[in-house]
């Protein structure tokens, strides 16, 4: 159970960075003054999605603490890195990102390690 507690951390930490970016994509770039900043910033809360990104973040950590009173850290946390390739992965279909060789070699580190520090 404690395996299914880290995936709902991995998969709403990689939903709330999705979403937030296809969001923010459509909202233009940032301004560099700070109070225009500031108010770019303020405005992109009242979205729907900026929303479910937060609340998605909020919903991960409570799974997480989960996961943490079944499982040891230094278990639990390298699956962690798992957010990395889901989301890069998934940004090429729902983002129109690239992935690049680069990527894809990170990516296999990323796994190597993984299954190294699981072992």
């Amino acid at each position: 159970m404690s395996a299914v507690y880290v995936l709902f951390t991995i998969v709403l930490t990689a939903y709330g960075q999705l979403a937030l970016k296809w969001h923010l994509d459509r909202s233009g770039p940032m301004p560099f003054e700070s109070i225009a900043a500031c108010s770019f910033l303020l405005k992109q809360l009242a979205s729907p999605l900026v929303i479910s990104s937060f609340a998605a973040a909020f919903l991960a950590s409570l799974t997480w603490m989960a996961a943490l009173t079944r499982m040891e850290l230094s278990v639990a946390y390298p699956f962690m890195s798992l957010a990395f390739p889901l989301v890069a992965l998934l940004s090429v279909p729902l983002l129109g990102e690239h992935f690049t060789i680069l990527k894809g070699i990170g990516t296999g580190f990323i796994l190597v390690g993984l299954f190294l520090l699981s072992r």
